[in-house]
């Protein structure tokens, strides 16, 4: 199969309709339908049922659709990483923000230490997009959070782990309370939790607001609207208005710095040594070859 084709039968799978699909690729429709069809027969398999209001996927058709979207999005990264390596030497790491401040200036600072040192470009990012730009090849490294972030597919090393804190309004009865209990929030119909994007930019069912960046986020909470449970570092960028409880039940958040397992970068491998130095090197998975 050719890249264009898997792109054409995406745009169609995810548009579930032809004239649509057309339009978001900026091609004539019968061409399209030609090209899926030519698809289908050189795979022996039907891939769409055409329907009078648009097509559904079979099952050989999801399983392109999962495998397809697999396929472009690797040859995407690895285009990004190709016009990067013919760039200046440098470093390009993604980070939430107004998360892990602290330690990410203990990474930075140490890395600038060492006596080989690239310039490292900091890509601020909101919830959740640090994981896709990585993947994407946009970026080299980046600090990710688990549980919420995934490191599936990812080589990684983990910096830090802490618990976490519910934010309530600072009126609320349950403000002035030494710790709370993951059920005591989930019993609060007056401040619903926080939807954060998924990886595809999606966003979960529920009646708390979807939630794009801390800015938001703290606005929201100090205004009684919602209530959220964070890492305990969160503290350093709460603003006025916000009360902090300790969590007893929720499980711990871990910082990694995670990166592409097929980097073959010598300042990346710097990065990645300068983390193990400074936090212990006590959650390796995986490795970075020195290559140029």
């Amino acid at each position: 199969m050719e890249t264009r084709e898997l792109r054409y039968f995406v745009a169609v799978a995810e548009e579930l309709h032809f004239g649509r699909a057309a339009r978001r690729l900026g091609i004539a429709q019968p061409p399209l339908s030609r090209a899926i069809a030519q698809l289908e027969r050189r795979l022996g398999t039907v891939l769409l049922e055409r329907e009078s209001r648009g097509v559904a996927l079979t099952g050989p058709g999801h399983v392109l659709l999962r495998e397809g979207r697999t396929v472009l999005a690797a040859v995407a990264a690895a285009e990004a990483r190709t016009r990067r390596a013919g760039q200046p030497p440098g470093l390009v790491l993604a980070a939430k923000a107004g998360a892990s401040t602290e330690l990410l200036a203990a990474l930075l600072d140490a890395y600038a230490a060492r006596p080989d040192p690239v310039p490292v470009d900091l890509r601020l990012c909101r919830f959740g997009e640090q994981s896709g730009l990585l993947r994407e090849g946009a970026v080299d490294a980046a600090l990710l959070h688990l549980p919420f972030d995934t490191t599936e597919g990812l080589d990684s090393e983990e910096l830090h782990t802490e618990g976490r804190i519910a934010l309530l309004p600072a009126g609320h009865p349950l403000a002035v309370r030494p710790a709370l209990r993951l059920a005591e929030l989930a019993a609060l119909p007056d401040l619903p939790a926080p939807r954060f994007p998924r990886r595809d930019g999606s966003y979960p069912d529920g009646p708390g607001p979807e939630i794009r960046d801390t800015t938001q986020l703290n606005q929201l909470i100090a205004l009684g609207r919602m209530h959220a449970v964070l890492p305990e570092s969160a503290r350093s960028q709460l603003r006025p208005g916000i009360a902090v409880v300790p969590v007893l039940d929720a499980p711990p958040v871990t910082t990694v710095l995670a990166w592409d397992p097929a980097a073959r970068s010598r300042p990346l491998a710097g990065l990645v040594r300068t983390a193990v130095e400074v936090f212990g090197g006590g959650g390796a998975n995986g490795d970075v070859t020195d290559g140029s």
